[in-house]
């Protein structure tokens, strides 16, 4: 069964980092892209970054572009996203999906606050 689960929140300063890990079962991670998600209190979900199966090609949005970066390790089955310069409005709980099925996690919650 295909399965992601989203790990590496937490409460962290603002100008802080954290690396967020997405673990995959079930599939082939090569052969799918994955995407993250966030949904911050009271607003609609945003798509974050994404990358490619294939030619490994990577998407930020304009929000993020310059502070996260997401990667692929295939021998541990794991999507990372990591975050540097964090702002307050990075809050959100941040999900991992499989673009390709449709399959999500169940989030991981990111709190940026002095």
């Amino acid at each position: 069964q295909l399965q992601l689960v989203e790990s590496g929140g937490g409460l962290v300063q603002p100008g802080g980092s954290l690396r967020l890990s997405c673990s995959t079962s079930g599939f082939t991670l090569d052969d799918y892209s994955i995407a993250w998600f966030r949904r911050a209190p009271g607003k609609e979900r945003e798509g974050v970054s994404c990358i490619s199966t294939g030619d490994e090609s990577t998407y930020y949005a304009d929000s993020v572009k310059g502070r996260f970066t997401i990667s692929r390790d295939s021998a541990e089955r794991t999507v990372y996203l990591r975050m540097n310069s964090l702002k307050p409005e990075d809050t959100a709980v941040y999900y991992c999906s499989s673009l390709t099925t449709g399959h999500w996690g169940q989030g991981t919650q990111v709190t940026v606050s002095s």
